[in-house]
């Protein structure tokens, strides 16, 4: 899938563009939905499956006290509609000049910049441009002027609930993983980038990876058995979300630390993507690092043991 920051970097070539619009965090059972709609119009029209999305939410933007934590990171979008089989992604940077773009000029750039759009593919209850003014009717009246047909998909339900990015976020904070698994429709990760921490795991003979995990959501304050891939091995692994009650320190900054069994090596930098297995234990303070690293080796047992 080649990805573009500008429509203009990517050429057609004279075949049609068939395009899925939408943030799509999560790549949902309801937004594929969407992508596959986009995908069946391509390949029986020997067009593109183009899907137009931006590098982050846009009330990060227009409403930074509405905006959510995301499911997932923008790398991790771009792997799961790359594994859908989407052509191209057009990923805008979303920012106070792109705002102020109307639903009429933002479709126009688009097809000015393509041709021949076949298709556009939304979710029913899609909204876009300046102040949000653009919806499915719109579509539908640009689709006449510029010669493109609309499909507004309507919501997949699960247990009579829609599925949304909200609705999983929720289950996510509620510690219902499965409940994400199931609406995602594949198993529910937590991944970032592995930051330098101060080391205390490596003092006790324990060496985590940290991960950076600042702008997402996440599972409950607790210790979890996970598993991750590093290299085309996986790992089991331990995995804590909390502030560390037991150790002093000046900052609240929550941390995200795994312990990867059997492994050796220097992760910084990396990126870590962890599977939940099982809930361990609530977080606790201890009353010494020695009964926190003889917890920890409990932990690391009970790990082994639900797998």
């Amino acid at each position: 899938m080649k990805i573009i920051s500008r429509a203009e970097d990517f050429n057609p070539l004279g075949r049609r563009v068939c395009l899925a619009l939408g943030v799509f965090d999560g790549v949902h059972l309801g937004h594929q939905q969407v992508i596959h709609q986009t995908i069946s119009d391509a390949r029986q029209h020997d067009g593109y499956a183009v899907v137009v999305t931006f590098d982050r939410h846009p009330n990060t933007v227009v409403r930074p006290d509405k905006a959510p934590r995301m499911i997932y990171p923008l790398a991790k979008r771009l792997r799961v509609m790359a594994e859908l089989g989407l052509d191209a992604a057009l990923v805008l940077p979303f920012d106070h000049a792109l705002s102020q773009v109307s639903a009429e000029e933002f479709m126009g750039r688009l097809c000015r910049a393509w041709g021949q759009v076949y298709s556009v593919s939304v979710g029913a209850g899609f909204c876009f441009g300046y102040r949000r003014l653009g919806n499915l009717n719109l579509l539908k009246n640009l689709g006449q002027t510029y010669h493109f047909i609309v499909h507004g998909l309507a919501p997949v339900s699960l247990d009579s609930k829609t599925i949304s990015s909200t609705l999983i976020r929720e289950s996510i904070l509620a510690g219902h993983l499965d409940r994400a698994d199931q609406l995602l429709g594949r198993p529910y990760t937590l991944g970032g980038r592995v930051v330098q921490g101060d080391q205390l795991g490596r003092r006790l003979g324990i060496p985590t990876a940290n991960l950076d995990v600042r702008d997402l959501v996440h599972p409950p304050k607790g210790v979890y058995a996970v598993q991750t891939a590093f290299r085309d091995r996986l790992y089991l692994a331990v995995l804590n979300i909390g502030d560390r009650p037991t150790i002093q320190h000046s900052d609240s900054v929550l941390r995200v630390e795994a312990h990867l069994l059997d492994f050796s090596g220097d992760l910084y930098g990396q990126e870590l993507e962890v599977e939940f297995l099982a809930r361990i234990r609530d977080e606790k303070r201890f009353a010494s690092l020695d009964a926190l690293q003889a917890q920890i080796q409990q932990d690391i047992a009970m790990a082994k043991n639900s797998v």
